[in-house]
């Protein structure tokens, strides 16, 4: 092992050993249990040296009752070992298994703290091979490694110091050996685990492919483009066959290598075994313990290089695991920020600037803008001007570049996040369903309102009738993403969410541009009974939805180019005017 890579590999074990420390009574348990199944197996070489010593010196002396004896010794040794072995199995992996979950919650809380950057430039897949089968490795290496690594120092301690009791010149030239092994498996594991991250990475894009193609399922069918996905696939595929392959290289390497040496081992006991026989300087008794000891040895390296595996991919798991922990979020909780629970809604940006995390563009400079509490104010224009990213800035989903927002006159940095967005509600044009029934994913406003309040909210965004014609009513199991509902039914839902979240600000980012005209007309009424008396930003393509807006701004790449009423900036027949004719020659 490199110096670079044993300074890494401890630099990932300190990271791992806190959620170790959680859990030092089942691990001090574990590790007796492994000294005790440890001694066991220490004792037989011995058990068979002191009967074949005394069969070949006074064979009279090798009385029956002596070998029951021995018998009965034995066997509750056994009784021993095996009441610590079902320990080791059962108390050891729900150890590692408990960590397993520390580690995952940790995690999953760490990736919803993150800002919206983070997931603007990382695959879901490769978070999601992150977060389940990396921790899986993670089980076993948090519950085998400290066991391992125990029982090999004892065994081979405790076996040179029983070889060298036996003959010191046997004892020299076999563990001279165990060097010699280790230095020549040395590549082999360092390619181990390269390879090992590597096939970590790769399960991680297809896991990406997978969850792009099969939630993209119906465009997929409506192009006729199965053979097309297919063959992205497939690439992804043979990509990680490929680095299977290299890891099996690898991986036969090493156990060739070790199969090799166990060979030299066994042939060194037995040819310098049997010189020293033939010189009267081993006894037969010493020569039946040493082939036995030798394969307790052999027996811990076997372990060992079955561990190294399950080593290589728990260390990938944690290096994965702190990759992700290492990721800090732009946008979090400021010094001495508090939280503020009655916010009215007057916002105000001062001297705004913004450009996105990795690029240099800005999407905003030096904005200015006063929106009083409860007023309803519309943003149109060009694709990329910066409208959706303007409502993204008030709660905090992006971090702004300079300047300042505030809302009551208080710097947003100075309210906690969860208190900011708690009063802030926001209708997409692409609505997220939760997978559960109608009930779960409305009352997702207001976690424990009970169903009378899940129902008025229903009923003041017009979507009660609906769900009460659907089979099961608010228990309506609406499918993954919600596709047993139409775009109207989940946009009403959406809406019924934020009557129960009764925020004092609302943004309304494209609500209703992906709806016909029938279910528009429906939405714009649940809009607009859900805006009156709070403080509205609505992003639209639409212009007829913005007509009765107090007030209009439109953006272009230079900020705020006009403002006003409609019936202010169709008089001024500027860029309004002209967005407007052309909407409505469209």
């Amino acid at each position: 092992m490199s110096n670079g890579a044993f300074h890494k590999n401890i630099r990932l074990l300190r990271r791992f050993m806190p959620y170790v420390k959680g859990y030092r009574g089942p691990l001090a348990i574990d590790l007796f249990c492994a000294a005790m199944t440890t001694v066991c197996e220490l004792v037989l070489p011995l058990i068979v040296r002191q009967i074949t010593d005394k069969a070949f010196n006074d064979l009279a002396s090798l009385s029956v009752r002596y070998i029951l004896n021995i018998s009965v010794f034995y066997i509750l040794l056994r009784l021993v070992d095996t009441a610590a072995s079902y320990y080791m199995t059962t108390g050891g992996h729900m150890m590692g298994a408990r960590i397993e979950t520390k580690m995952r919650n940790d995690l999953f809380a760490h990736l919803q703290g993150l800002s919206y950057s983070y997931y603007d430039n990382t695959k879901i897949g490769q978070l999601m091979s992150r977060i389940t089968s990396d921790l899986f490795d993670v089980t076993e290496f948090a519950h085998h490694m400290p066991e391992e690594i125990f029982i090999a120092v004892i065994k081979i301690t405790a076996g040179f110091a029983i070889f060298a009791s036996m003959n010191i010149r046997l004892a020299l030239v076999v563990f001279a050996v165990l060097p010699a092994m280790l230095l020549l498996t040395r590549r082999s594991r360092r390619l181990m685990r390269r390879a090992f991250k590597q096939q970590r990475d790769q399960i991680g894009e297809i896991n990406a492919a997978t969850e792009d193609s099969l939630l993209g399922i119906r465009v997929v069918k409506s192009f006729a483009n199965e053979e097309l996905e297919k063959e992205k696939f497939g690439k992804t595929a043979v990509k990680f066959l490929g680095i299977k392959r290299t890891s099996y290289r690898h991986l036969g390497s090493f156990h060739s290598t070790v199969r090799l040496f166990d060979g030299v081992m066994y042939m060194t006991v037995v040819g310098t075994g049997a010189m020293l026989m033939i010189k009267k300087m081993m006894t037969p008794g010493d020569f039946s313990a040493s082939l036995l000891l030798t394969s307790t040895v052999l027996g811990t390296i076997s372990r060992i290089v079955d561990f190294s595996e399950q080593y290589s991919y728990g260390m990938t798991g944690i290096e994965r695991f702190t990759e992700v922990m290492d990721v800090l979020s732009e946008v979090k909780d400021s010094p001495g920020a508090k939280p503020v629970d009655d916010l009215k809604g007057d916002i105000e940006f001062r001297n705004v600037g913004f450009s996105y995390p990795g690029t240099r563009a800005q999407v905003l400079e030096g904005l200015n803008l006063r929106i009083a509490q409860g007023r309803k104010v519309a943003l149109v224009g060009p694709s990329g001007s910066g409208k959706t990213t303007l409502c993204n800035l008030i709660p905090r989903f992006y971090e702004i570049t300079s300047g300042d927002i505030f809302i009551d006159s208080i710097n947003i940095k100075d309210i906690t996040l969860a208190s900011l967005r708690s009063q802030i509600g926001v209708v997409q044009q692409d609505v997220y369903m939760f997978s559960g029934t109608v009930y779960e994913n409305i009352s997702y406003g207001k976690p424990g309102a009970s169903l009378q309040e899940v129902q008025q909210a229903a009923k003041d965004a017009g979507a009660h009738d609906f769900i009460t014609a659907l089979p099961d009513g608010y228990d309506t199991y609406v499918g993954e993403r919600g596709v047993r509902l139409s775009g109207g039914e989940k946009q009403r839902i959406s809406i019924a969410r934020l009557f129960l979240k009764n925020p004092p600000i609302l943004i309304l980012d494209e609500a209703t541009s992906s709806l016909d005209n029938e279910n528009e007309r429906i939405v714009q009424r649940s809009l607009e009974k859900l805006a009156a008396g709070r403080t509205t930003l609505t992003v639209a393509h639409r212009l007829t939805t913005v007509r009765h807006a107090d007030e209009i701004l439109v953006l272009t790449d230079d900020g705020i180019a006009e403002h006003g009423s409609h019936a202010e900036l169709m008089a001024k027949k500027g860029l309004y005017y002209d967005m407007y004719e052309l909407y409505f020659d469209t």
